[in-house]
């Protein structure tokens, strides 16, 4: 991602991990059971159709969400003080994400696995 969009001003809603020759992709599980959701202090973290989303009018950055994701796909957004996460592009839902969709190296996909 670094070397793709090295001029590109952009801010992603999912961390890439780099470790060694290996970079993986660290996105919201939106899980079942979502402890991020029920250490929301404000009601910031909804789940509605099983995604789990900001409200960021309502979030108030105490950061709890943060520390206790598992996963850590809930992160800072440094520009507005709240924080953010992947939300599939829950505006866009006519097909592939917008990361899938951007991705000028096809290094992203996405798909359902049972």
């Amino acid at each position: 991602m670094v070397k793709a969009l090295k001029d590109k001003n952009i801010r992603p809603n999912i961390n890439v991990e780099e470790n060694k020759d290996i970079h993986f992709a660290v996105s919201c599980r939106h899980c079942d059971d979502a402890i991020c959701l029920k250490s929301c202090i404000s009601g910031a973290l909804t789940k509605k159709d099983g995604l789990i989303s900001v409200n960021k009018e309502k979030c108030i950055g105490c950061l709890t969400c943060v520390l206790v994701c598992p996963y850590g796909a809930v992160h800072p957004d440094e520009e507005n003080g709240v924080v953010d996460k992947c939300e599939f592009c829950t505006n866009n839902l006519k097909g592939e994400p917008n990361c899938v969709k951007g991705c000028p190296n096809n290094a992203i996909v996405f798909e359902e696995r049972g």
